[in-house]
């Protein structure tokens, strides 16, 4: 199977501590990968490099044939409109603006007309289930149906890959489900490959795949059960 997006010897330190010590990975386009580990384990500086918020220290990740630790800020931040969506523990969404503002918020700054925007993030709040909350802003919504607020953020553009980062760690088991179905059948249709970092094993379940992380290092892949039928 063809590659989409490859890490090869990354290494990462903070100061004096190393948080990826020479990490290889591989994402397949359309899959959804579980990065897990303990906490400590590298998960979020891993998925950070890929997604190319944070360089290495040394190794490389090649996105499509192009270095993403070698390419400057402006092709990098291009890359995050177009081509990658980010989903934090938290939605990490904008206080001030309502969900469908929220979400229309990455077309509207790729150019489209603020008309277009919002007729297309409508759309894909109802996809994810919370269009009768579009008017609605993220203090007056559940953590569920903000979590689900923030995937249609990340998938409005119809990126090639999504990095969600413990994306249901603040969720009950309900929500986490909830938030989960609605991740992996909308990726299902959209193609989109999914780098999912979690800590539980439940979660790592929806995946296709798994990696587990010790100490800053790869250490096994396995394929997982998944969940949720394609």
């Amino acid at each position: 199977m063809s590659t989409l997006l490859t890490a090869e010897g990354l290494t990462k330190s903070y100061g004096r501590t190393p948080a990826l010590r020479g990490a290889h990975l591989d994402v397949r386009p359309g899959e959804i990968l579980a990065v897990t580990g303990a906490s400590g384990s590298g998960k979020s500086t891993l998925l950070h490099c890929l997604a190319g918020i944070v360089r290495p220290d040394q190794g490389s990740v090649t996105y499509r044939g192009d270095r993403l630790d070698a390419l400057d800020e402006e092709r990098l931040s291009e890359l995050r409109r177009t081509d990658f969506g980010v989903v934090f523990q938290f939605g990490q969404l904008i206080p001030e603006l309502s969900a469908l503002d929220n979400v229309a918020l990455p077309l509207l700054l790729a150019g489209r007309s603020r008309t277009a925007a919002r007729t297309e993030a409508d759309a894909w709040l109802e996809r994810f289930g919370v269009r009768g909350g579009r008017e609605l802003r993220p203090g007056e919504l559940s953590g569920g149906q903000n979590q689900r607020v923030a995937l249609a953020r990340a998938l409005v553009t119809e990126p090639k890959v999504v990095f969600a980062d413990e994306p249901t760690g603040a969720l009950d088991s309900l929500a986490t489900e909830q938030v989960l179905t609605s991740l992996v059948h909308t990726t299902r249709e959209t193609h989109t490959a999914v780098v999912l970092v979690t800590h539980e094993a439940q979660v790592a379940a929806y995946a296709d795949r798994e990696v587990c992380l010790q100490d800053g290092v790869v250490q096994e892949t396995s394929v997982a059960m998944t969940a949720v039928q394609r």
